[in-house]
Parts: C-alpha cells; structure tokens; sequence
C-alpha cells in the first residue's frame, strides 16, 4: 500500500471511531436528559446503529473530499468542509432516526440536534487536527516523504531539483530519479540524481518503483508535444501531477495553483469535478440507466426485429473503443452497418454510405443505434455524458493533428456529449479533430448543470430526427 493510502485510513479508521464514541454519548445523553429513560441494558441494536452511522459519517466525508490528500491540504479548509459535512448529517441522522422518538416538547429537538453537531464535530475535527498536526510535522522533519519522480532533464528540471532538495522544512517529496527527455549526458541532472528512463519507460516506472508525485519538467519548446501525453499516462496511476509554472497556459481550467511551502508547482486537479458531484453523477447514471432498459424494452424489441428483417447478421454491434485512462472496453450498439462492412479496414462513415443500412440510416438519424449503450453505462466503462469514445485506430490519426485529444481520457466517455450534440457523427479525421473543441469545452466546463443541458439537446435531437 502506498504510502499515502496509509496516511489516509488512518484519518478513515479514526473518523470512523470518533464518530462512533460521538453517537453513544449523544444516546446516552438523550436517554437520561432528554427521554429520561432509564438504561436497563444495551443490545445488539446498540452496537449495529452507531455502526452503520458511523459508516455513513465515513462515506459523507468522502463524498466532501475530506480525504483527498489529508496530509497536505490546509487544515482550516478541512474543518470548513467538516462543517457543511457535519450539518448536513445530523439533519439527516434528525430526519432518519430522532423524528419519531418520545419527547416532552419540540424544544427539545433542536437541543438534541445542537448537541449532536458540537459532539459529531469537534471530536472529530480536533482528533483529525492533532493528527494531522503530527503528520505535517514528520512531513517538513523529512520522517515521511512521497517517491517522487521528475520528467525531464534540463534547466528546468535541474532548478526544480535544488529547490526541493535545499528546502528547509522538507516538502515531502522523496526524489528517486529522473525520467530523461534530452540525452542522458547532455542533460543537467546527469551525475546529480539517477536516471530512471526515458518517457516511453514511465508505465513501467510508475508501477515498479511506488511513485505517488511526478513533477513535469519539460522546457518550453518541448511543452506542448510532451505535457499532454504524460498526463494521459500518469492517469492511469493514483499519483498527484505537478508542473512548473511556466507550463500553466497548457492546463487552462483544469489546474489548481499551490505553494508546496517555498517550491512554486502548479498541481494538475486529480478530478475535474468535486468528489459529491461524481458521486451524484454515478448515481444518475445507474438510475437512468435501468429506467431507460425497462421503459424501452418494447422499442429495443421493435427495432431488433426490424434489424433483422433488413439484413442479415446479429441485433447489436460490439466493437472495441478506448475509455478512461487510454483502458480499452468494448461498446455495445444496435447494428446499423452490413455484416462485413469493414472487411477492407477501418472507415469512418459518411452521408450517403453504402455500407448502412436502411433501418441504420433511421438508427443514426434518430440515435436510437446508440441506446445499448446503457448496458456500458451500469457496467462502469461510460456515462451518460461525455466524450464519445473512438477506436485506437483513428485515435493515432487524431493525435498526429491534436495532440490534447489524450486530454479526453481523463473522462468517462459518454453516450452523449457536447460534440455530438453541436457537430454529430464525423465523417473523417478532420472533422473527428473539429469535434473535439466541442469535448475539450464540455471538460473544461463539467458540472451536472452541463450534464442536464446536453441530455435536454440529445432528447430534443432523438424527438425530431435530426441528428447529424
């Protein structure tokens, strides 16, 4: 287990502790003052409700990205999270479990709910702060640090380098190497720190050597071919980005700007979005998901039979596409083409191809081809809203063009999405490449408000037919 992901369940298995203690004072406290119910004996169902409580304080904090870097992130922005997550639950714990019990009067509710908040808070808040406190110190003491790997090898890299290395308290990062961009020798790190690699061995380095920070280093003139492509990899790893400043107009809107003490990095955002608004976004997936399965049975039944008494071949369609973090899967649609129809490659299609079929052209029309997709959806591999995922084949071609479409891979890729709403179905390279502002623009943008808008334009292009 990485180094982080310690720290962390110790914060998750104190959370979960503290607020366990906090909801048996609280009943034995409602019981004889409230209630004034004498306690005869506890059972089973005195342990089993803490518990689960306890669970969903767990799971609310993780919602409010309480545990996202714990160590390094401010403690006064830590307590101000705690306390929406804090007062959002007790009025749920209010609702689910205090609502119906027997009191002398109304009074008394809000001074049970007033009294549970203070409980709930500050024995979490000041044990996590003590615990925090203790980390941060062995963090600047140098006690505990991050394996840590820089990308690159030139000046930039080598100031970088000292800057951490002369710090005075430590910034937490263990330096293991570097990963060479120039020649090994004519790089300044070289005979100052080990070299690793070069950038086609950072999968293997990665995984091999625990890095849980990289720190990009590329110079100016290499930036906007190589930044991107470092991202796409280092997305398939839990490691936290940094960048020197000078790279900040590559990441416009999806970085964060942080002082790690005297060291000046601009730390790239491991989510675009914030932790509750991920969850709630699953969470409309799943539950759009199977009413759209359900409700639209009869219709995928109508359309299988007319598929196949259009042509020849299977109902659905299944090809591989690449999804999140560059992880190929393999999507699910209603067979719009001939059987056959890419015997002589891969081919994108056009207008008037003669490789649809005549039910596809209505499919495609109307994007009802696209409505198996659900199934990926409650799978995991997509969401509802997102990037249209492509295959490897055209993906090469893209990057030659545009090298930010690797940018796309650090999102779900979507039944629907911008690009598909405001240009559709693209007939070529060029067009795939024109498409992708539209994607770029929905990343740099996603909320649940986007998702909301976009599914509203799809369901108006489906009802009038008019989908490119």
């Amino acid at each position: 287990m990485k180094k982080k992901n310690q720290h962390t369940a110790s914060f998750i298995i104190l959370d979960f502790i503290l607020s366990f203690i906090a909801w048996y004072i609280f009943w034995y406290f409602r019981k004889n003052y409230i209630e004034q119910v004498p306690i005869l004996e506890i059972t089973y169902r005195e342990f089993l409700i803490p518990f689960t409580i306890s669970v969903g304080w767990v799971m609310l904090y993780a919602i409010f990205g309480i545990y996202q870097e714990p160590i390094k992130t401010s403690r006064l922005k830590v307590i101000g999270l705690q306390i929406q997550a804090t007062l959002l639950g007790v009025i749920a714990i209010f609702f689910v479990t205090l609502l119906d019990d027997p009191i002398p009067g109304y009074s008394s509710y809000r001074y049970m709910v007033f009294v549970y908040f203070v409980l709930q808070f500050f024995l979490v808040a000041i044990s996590r702060f003590i615990l925090a406190t203790r980390y941060k110190h062995k963090l600047y003491n140098g006690t505990i640090g991050y394996n840590t790997v820089i990308i690159g090898n030139g000046e930039a890299a080598e100031e970088i380098f000292n800057k951490l290395t002369n710090m005075k308290p430590s910034a937490g990062y263990h330096i293991v190497g570097y990963i060479s961009i120039l020649p090994p020798k004519e790089g300044n790190l070289h005979g100052k720190l080990k070299r690793l690699g070069e950038l086609k061995d950072l999968h293997d380095i990665l995984q091999k050597r625990n890095i849980e920070e990289v720190i990009i280093c590329t110079e100016v003139h290499q930036s906007k071919d190589l930044l991107l492509p470092i991202i796409s990899e280092c997305s398939k790893f839990n490691v936290t980005l940094n960048v020197v400043p000078g790279l900040y107009d590559y990441l416009v809107g999806n970085v964060k700007m942080s002082n790690v003490l005297d060291a000046p990095l601009v730390k790239i955002k491991p989510h675009i979005i914030a932790p509750w608004e991920s969850v709630v976004k699953r969470a409309m997936d799943i539950t759009v998901s199977i009413l759209a399965l359900i409700v639209l049975l009869p219709v995928y039944i109508i359309i299988a039979i007319l598929i196949k008494l259009d042509s020849k071949g299977p109902v659905f369609y299944l090809q591989e596409r690449i999804g999140k973090g560059g992880k190929p899967f393999k999507i699910i649609k209603f067979r719009s083409m001939y059987v056959n129809a890419e015997s002589n490659g891969p081919c994108l299609s056009s207008k008037d191809d003669p490789r649809i079929t005549r039910i596809g052209k209505f499919l495609r029309k109307t994007r009802l081809d696209e409505f198996p997709q659900f199934i990926n959806v409650l799978k995991g591999d997509m969401s509802l809203v997102g990037p249209r995922p492509e295959r490897q084949y055209f993906i090469d071609q893209i990057v030659k063009i545009a090298p930010h479409y690797v940018h796309l891979h650090r999102v779900k890729p979507g039944i629907t999405s911008w690009g598909q709403v405001k240009y559709g179905y693209a007939e070529n390279v060029q067009q795939m490449v024109e498409r992708l502002e539209y994607d770029l623009l929905y990343i740099e943008n996603m909320s649940l408000a986007m998702d909301i808008k976009i599914l509203a334009y799809t369901i108006l292009i489906i009802l009038q037919g008019r989908g490119k």
